[in-house]
């Protein structure tokens, strides 16, 4: 194909703003996929994407229309996929900007507009949804102008759901899009953008040729893992595959390689030729390294090895999912895996329960802490139960994120004081027409659980959020230890700052109380630091009436009864083992 012909565009926009729907229109006008065998999001093949109505897995589509070969990337919206998103960017020349007519301006599209400015994009700017009764365009328009400073006759404003105006976003790519960029390199390079593990074919990677031509059946080179292995087949995707002789420069297609997994071509390295290589490998590369920690335990101790072989299954085509084995005396043996976020963990642990039917009890999440020993040597935990011993201890340094809240001005009190009751602070306070652009720095470790669903409710759900890793701060960071009768259990361990422990502990503990059920004898639930007790709550015991076989009101035999069942409940709690429920372990996920 004619380099000037080709145009490789991507779709960003906040979540639920309509960008499957617009690539869905896309598709049926150009001819892409028949009427018979569309559906709606037809690219969001997956039960959990369609379900959940978000994107999780990228997908590129070629289209014909008016003589131009269109590439279209339908990209992830949710911010623990951004580097996903920076990566499919880096793959096109033009973004399609998608706002919503009845919300506006979003916390994670500007964040893809900042990503897609910092990867010099041209950006075409549509307004979707203008058929609802709700939409305010002239609004959303002016709060567009704002932000990327173009004019009004730039903005298209379309229905997805019908069609409206979509050949216009079209006509657009065509005439204003730039076509892909010469190059003086003459050695392939082709930037992997996304990869998955196709269970009869191996690994297969998504990529856009930027230098060179890739003929099929060569051996091939992924620069930044340092393995090799043979382009078995290389096409192009309508949105079916379609196998070619080969893809050249400025296109985008598949390759399938003859890779067991794709530790071994993951997202944003450089292929190329084994026999020719590139003399440096394309900009931006970086491993993705997980920051959300959480212990997944099969109810049943015979699942774990179903489980162990479920996640090897899933981390063959998801090359962020690290998993290590680990061993509780109360919930036995299962894996402690890392995520991208909260979200990410949530589409692990729903696919393991559906597609491997397996019973999983999930501890709270935690971050990762960098710890300096006394002795001067530098070590990273995954969880507070790894924390070596407090003497040992010379400094804890844990992540911190720099957040951005977008929220209607009336509302920005409540999301300042909410903000810093998580030990954060506020950076810069700006405004785009009648919403407050929040930016904040804040520990990770304190919006792990709950700080999403506290946002929501103080905003009546219209403020929007987007995050990234800052770097790690020593802080004055504790181990909150939880005692069951005396016993303690590392399962239910927290790190915390020391100001914060005491009230952590009183909370836990009472949460402790309502969901491990009572016994014959009565159960110390404590919270300590250390030797220190900071908490305490009282499981009180069943009292059998002993004094009911007594018919006189003899208070001496009473008595004597009733020491007896004393005794008794003594004895039992010496020998007694609580039986704690798994509600327990996802205690901190329910806080109020």
């Amino acid at each position: 194909m004619n380099r000037e012909k080709i145009r490789n565009f991507c779709i960003i926009a906040h979540i639920d703003h309509g960008k499957s729907t617009l690539a869905d229109r896309m598709m049926e006008i150009t001819g892409t996929v028949e009427k018979r065998e569309m559906k709606a999001q037809l690219l969001d093949s997956m039960e959990l994407e369609r379900e959940k109505g978000i994107t999780i897995k990228l997908t590129p589509v070629q289209m014909n229309y008016k003589g131009y070969e269109l590439n279209l990337i339908d990209t992830p919206g949710h911010v623990d996929f951004s580097y996903e998103v920076s990566r499919s960017l880096q793959a096109v020349e033009t973004a399609v900007l998608v706002v919503d007519a009845t919300q506006g301006i979003q916390a994670q599209t500007l964040a893809n507009v900042y990503l897609a400015i910092e990867q010099d994009l041209y950006i075409i700017p549509v307004i979707n949804k203008i058929d609802l009764p709700a939409a305010d365009v002239e609004k959303v328009k002016s709060q567009i102008i704002n932000l990327l400073g173009c004019q009004e006759s730039d903005i298209i404003g379309v229905s997805a759901k019908t069609g409206l105006n979509v050949e216009k976003v079209l006509d657009a790519i065509i005439e204003k899009a730039p076509a892909p960029r010469k190059s003086p390199e003459k050695s392939l390079r082709a930037l992997i953008f996304d990869s998955y593990f196709d269970d009869y074919r191996g690994v297969v990677l998504y990529v856009r040729i930027v230098d060179g031509i890739l003929p099929k059946n060569s051996p091939i080179k992924m620069m930044a893992a340092d393995s090799s292995g043979i382009a078995l087949e290389v096409g192009k995707l309508k949105p079916e595959m379609r196998p070619t002789e080969s893809l050249s420069k400025g296109e985008i297609g598949y390759i399938v390689t003859n890779l067991k997994t794709t530790r071994e071509a993951k997202v944003g390295d450089t292929v190329t030729l084994l026999k020719s290589p590139a003399e440096t490998p394309l900009p931006g590369y970086k491993n993705v390294l997980p920051f959300v920690y959480a212990g997944f335990f099969p109810v049943s101790n015979d699942q774990y090895k179903d489980l162990k072989e479920a996640i090897e299954k899933l981390s063959l085509s998801d090359s962020a999912l690290q998993f290590e084995p680990e061993n509780s005396p109360v919930l036995g043996f299962g894996l402690r895996i890392g995520f991208l976020g909260l979200l990410h963990m949530d589409i692990i642990r729903e696919r393991l329960e559906r597609e491997f039917k397996l019973d999983l009890v999930v501890t709270n999440p935690s971050t990762n802490y960098e710890v300096t020993l006394a002795n001067g040597e530098n070590i990273e935990i995954k969880s507070a139960a790894d924390l070596p011993d407090q003497s040992e201890v010379l400094e804890i340094r844990e992540p911190w994120v720099k957040g951005e809240i977008i929220v209607p001005k009336s509302m920005i009190g409540n999301v300042l004081n909410l903000i810093v009751e998580k030990r954060g602070r506020q950076t810069n306070l700006s405004y785009i027409e009648d919403r407050a652009v929040i930016d904040f720095e804040a520990p990770m470790a304190n919006l792990l659980t709950d700080f999403y669903d506290q946002l929501k409710s103080t905003t009546s759900g219209y403020a929007s959020f987007n995050y990234e890793l800052k770097d790690y701060r020593a802080e004055d960071l504790v181990r909150v230890d939880f005692l069951v009768a005396g016993q303690k259990i590392d399962a239910l361990a927290v790190m915390c700052h020391r100001q914060e422990a005491d009230a952590i502990g009183r909370e836990i503990t009472k949460k402790l109380k309502e969901v491990i059920p009572r016994q014959n004898y009565e159960v110390a639930l404590q919270a300590a630091i250390g030797a220190r007790i900071i908490a305490r709550e009282t499981i009180g015991a069943y009292r059998k009436d002993v004094t009911v076989k007594i018919h006189t009101g003899d208070r001496d035999r009473k008595a004597k009864l009733l020491e007896k069942q004393k005794r008794g409940k003594a004895r039992m709690k010496r020998f007694g083992k609580v039986d704690i429920p798994s509600e327990a372990f996802t205690v901190m996920l329910k806080r109020d």
